[in-house]
């Protein structure tokens, strides 16, 4: 205003003056002017620059902080100068005041352009190209759960990211966050940050938490130390089915030591999977999460899950849907594994198939694919379309990929001079109880299901629909079964049970087998009161048997169950030319054994896929 004003003046005094003599006076107002006027802009110009270039500075990230995060795993954040001479002074308040003056009227715009941010994280302290990684964690935590979950999709499905985004979002994400990453098929590791520093242990064993009791194990004879901690870890297994000895692990420290087990270890993947049964099992505990994720277990959980090893990647994702209670309503106990879908997935499932292997069998090698020469010479890999080291898992899960697919482990011996714990003598009964419980906890019951069995398994299927039928909360997995699939089930028992009786002495039975005589007169019930309950239900049921004999072990050759006792009944009774334990074996995927099995489900669950 007083620019204006002077050139007024200036202007009116040249137009009112009389004309001089000489045109210099005229010029030398003109000058005045412009050097007045020049003299406020020039001035004007270099403050408001200085002005811009202090807020821009202090509004965006230093690019060397940003060069720095490529390498480091941490945030920066920009501090207050030490400098007190900086705090004081009319330039200072001057310099405050128009800072928040513009931050506010960038803040009104943002909220105005930018919607989606609000107060939690502010889009004015970060460039352009860092607001998808805040909105994201943004997103990551609204109330809203299905913006959660499409927060975690987003960020999973992301690739182009510097290494220090993925820290920001692995230092900055919640615990649901970081198990939702866990369980994302596409996601970087690099969402995971390393486990922290493992406290430094007493001299004295891994397994007793710091004791002496590993040397004084070792001290009965020469015993590998992997050895003894393998049969530590099975009773820690044990423990950890029991929640208040769960809190007792943790407690003193368990979470930390098995994780310093585990890393010594890398060669061994059976104490591996031992010590990440112990893990699984706690995870049941809810109130155990979130010491199990700052705990570091996550992001060894995360890349076991891309293991190509299938029971390393069973186990973590076990692990993983015990921790994720944001999608997750099951839990999944010991012994009870998911093979599809193991990660978080938008694909509906719609109905469940469970495979119960047999006596001696596994929750995986059971449903291996036969080995021959051919494949054994030529190593072909695992996840090869032609060779599979669980075919359910591989084969079929493709072929139905609206299926969960489970399969369940139990411990089970041929004699009693092999048995882990003598004392844990399990009946059929028992067994089928145990199994029931585990698999209804599992959310078995609430799709259609199709029960898949290999020998004993298959006994074990028969007594816990019959005990499920007495009960009125295991109601839904009657009224749900649409079918069962039996491999060499021995319904009128074995030759196996008859020879072990003829050498009790030698080979001292154990109990799964004395049960599988055909004089057993459990055998006879369960064989009458299912087969009268089954022609009620009108379940499906196809039957296989074997026709070759079986080599137990190196001296010993039977044929384990003869047709006549794998016939149920009902249903159709199929030969195979194989022997007992290759029955639920195919050689290949386009083999008879796997076609006529895909067959069955697909028929069976044919209206129930179509909904």
């Amino acid at each position: 205003m007083s620019l204006a004003a002077y050139c007024i003046i200036c202007c009116r005094r040249i137009g009112a003056s009389t004309p001089p003599p000489q045109s210099t006076t005229y010029w030398r107002d003109i000058r005045n002017i412009i050097k007045f006027t020049g003299s406020l802009i020039l001035g004007g110009s270099l403050f408001l620059t200085y002005e811009v270039l202090a807020l821009k500075k202090s509004l965006t990230l230093d690019t060397q902080v940003v060069e720095r995060e490529k390498m480091k795993s941490y945030i920066y954040l920009h501090t207050a100068s030490l400098d007190k001479r900086e705090n004081y002074g009319i330039t200072y308040q001057a310099r405050k005041e128009l800072h928040k003056a513009v931050r506010k009227v960038l803040a009104t715009s943002a909220k105005i352009l930018r919607g989606p941010f609000a107060d939690t994280f502010s889009t004015i302290d970060v460039e352009d190209h860092e607001c998808a990684v805040w909105l994201l964690l943004r997103k990551s935590q609204s109330g809203d759960r299905t913006a959660r979950l499409q927060a975690v999709q987003e960020m999973s499905e992301t690739h182009h990211w510097h290494d220090y985004q993925y820290r920001i979002i692995a230092q900055a994400c919640d615990l649901r966050t970081l198990i939702g990453l866990a369980r994302s098929k596409e996601s970087d590791l690099r969402f995971f940050l390393p486990p922290p520093p493992l406290p430094s242990l007493n001299e004295g064993g891994l397994w007793c938490f710091g004791g002496n009791g590993l040397p004084y194990a070792e001290s009965f004879g020469e015993v590998p130390s992997a050895t003894v901690e393998m049969f530590c870890l099975e009773a820690l297994v044990k423990h950890s089915e029991i929640p208040t000895h769960c809190d007792e692990i943790e407690a003193n420290g368990g979470l930390q030591l098995l994780q310093r087990l585990y890393q010594l270890h890398k060669d061994c993947p059976k104490i591996q999977r031992n010590i990440m049964r112990i893990i699984g099992n706690m995870a049941l505990n809810e109130h155990l999460h979130s010491t199990i994720v700052h705990s570091g277990w996550v992001s060894i959980l995360a890349e076991a899950m891309k293991s190509p090893r299938i029971m390393e990647a069973s186990h973590a994702a076990r692990t993983l849907a015990n921790l994720d209670r944001e999608t997750m309503r099951e839990k999944y106990q010991d012994g009870v594994y998911v093979l599809h879908p193991q990660y978080r997935t938008s694909q509906p499932i719609k109905a469940d198939v469970l495979f119960i292997h047999g006596l001696m069998g596994a929750a995986f090698k059971t449903w291996r694919q036969q080995d021959n020469e051919q494949l054994l010479t030529e190593k072909i890999l695992e996840d090869d379309a032609r060779y599979t080291t669980c075919w359910p898992k591989t084969w079929l899960a493709r072929d139905c990929p609206a299926l969960r697919i489970i399969s369940v482990e139990y411990d089970t011996s041929l004699s009693d001079w092999r048995t882990r714990c003598p004392m844990e003598r399990k009946s059929i009964a028992f067994r089928s109880d145990e199994l029931l419980r585990k698999l209804r906890a599992a959310g078995v019951g609430d799709r259609p299901v199709i029960w898949v069995s290999h020998s004993m398994g298959g006994l074990l299927v028969k007594k816990m629909l019959l005990e499920a039928s007495k009960k009125p909360e295991m109601s839904t997995v009657i009224n749900n079964t649409r079918g069962i699939i039996f491999y060499s089930v021995p319904h009128h028992g074995s030759h196996l049970a008859e020879y072990s009786v003829n050498i009790r002495y030698l080979l001292f039975p154990s109990l799964e087998v004395k049960e599988l005589s055909k004089d057993s007169p459990a055998l006879k019930t369960l064989q009458d009161d299912f087969l009268e309950f089954a022609k009620d239900k009108n379940f499906q049921v196809l039957n296989f048997v074997e026709t070759l004999p079986t080599y137990i072990g190196s001296m010993i050759k039977l044929h384990v169950v003869p047709v006549e006792s794998a016939d149920l009944g009902i249903g159709d009774l199929i030969p195979v030319d194989v022997d007992h334990l290759n029955i639920c074996k195919p050689k290949k995927k386009d083999a008879f054994l796997y076609q006529r099995t895909l067959q069955f489900i697909c028929e069976t669950l044919a209206k129930d896929l179509e909904d």
